[in-house]
């Protein structure tokens, strides 16, 4: 009796396994299409994710390999690329609604911020996101269900050790590189019912498009300065009253006025 009894536990704790390694790989792959198939609609532009694994015993959780495309007529390979993101959530809140995050901390993600001086790739994305969600007044181009998706209570969102790569297409294409500013954000959704992951995104990218249009005027200098390949001197050498690097100063500040 003693036997069979054991037998059967072994066998229970195997379908129990069997059943958490099943849902796992459910989860886990429903958000990778989640993250595909929403983010490229609502952006417009191609979002990539290599792997997401989410533990629902210990709520812990890594993304990794986040990319998002450039919007069409720019010329740098993509404007995002997140090579690790760690999760910290209540497991059991993975089925709710909304689903309850402690921390979100997206780790040195590489930023490029591409411009002609009339517009930049980042904040087309986000006038892409606006347009889609409905945001700022705007009517949404998807429908209500589309874009919704659960809601998310977040007490910590961090971007920590990221980098910006300012790239001036009126310069050759040549670009330069600043640090990212940390980005954190406090009690998200506490206040409501939660936010959804594109009103989370938006947050982001509009902090991300504000550090950005600052540098770009720094990366202009730097550009005259470095004299890189020869590129600002050509330009300066193009004309005999103001240089042209001046010129793409002033286009990028009232760039940003119009902000």
């Amino acid at each position: 009796m003693k036997k069979i009894l054991v037998r059967l536990l072994i066998v229970l704790v195997v379908v129990v396994l069997l059943a958490a390694l099943a849902v796992h790989l459910f989860l886990d792959g429903a958000i990778k299409r989640g993250v595909e198939s929403k983010g490229s609609t609502l952006t417009k532009v191609q979002v990539k994710l290599n792997s997401v694994h989410i533990s629902l015993f210990s709520g812990s959780g890594k993304i990794k390999g986040l990319g998002v495309g450039n919007p069409e007529g720019f010329k740098t390979p993509s404007a995002i690329n997140v090579g690790t993101a760690s999760v910290s959530l209540q497991p059991r809140s993975v089925f709710s609604d909304p689903v309850m995050i402690h921390s979100i901390e997206v780790q040195a993600p590489e930023i490029t911020f591409e411009t002609d001086l009339h517009q930049n790739n980042l904040s087309k994305i986000l006038a892409n996101l606006k347009e889609t969600t409905g945001s700022g007044g705007q009517q949404p181009t998807q429908p209500k269900e589309a874009n919704a998706g659960k809601k998310l209570v977040i007490d910590d969102f961090r971007v920590t050790g990221g980098k910006i790569h300012v790239s001036v297409t009126m310069l050759g294409g040549k670009s330069v590189t600043y640090p990212l500013d940390d980005i954190q954000f406090k009690d998200l959704g506490k206040d409501s019912s939660g936010i959804t992951p594109a009103e989370l995104s938006k947050k982001v990218l509009e902090a991300i498009v504000s550090d950005a249009e600052k540098k770009a005027v720094s990366a202009i200098a730097d550009l005259r300065s470095k004299n890189l390949t020869g590129v600002a001197d050509g330009l300066i050498n193009s004309t005999n009253t103001n240089s042209s690097v001046e010129k793409v100063t002033r286009g990028l500040g009232d760039l940003l006025k119009k902000k």
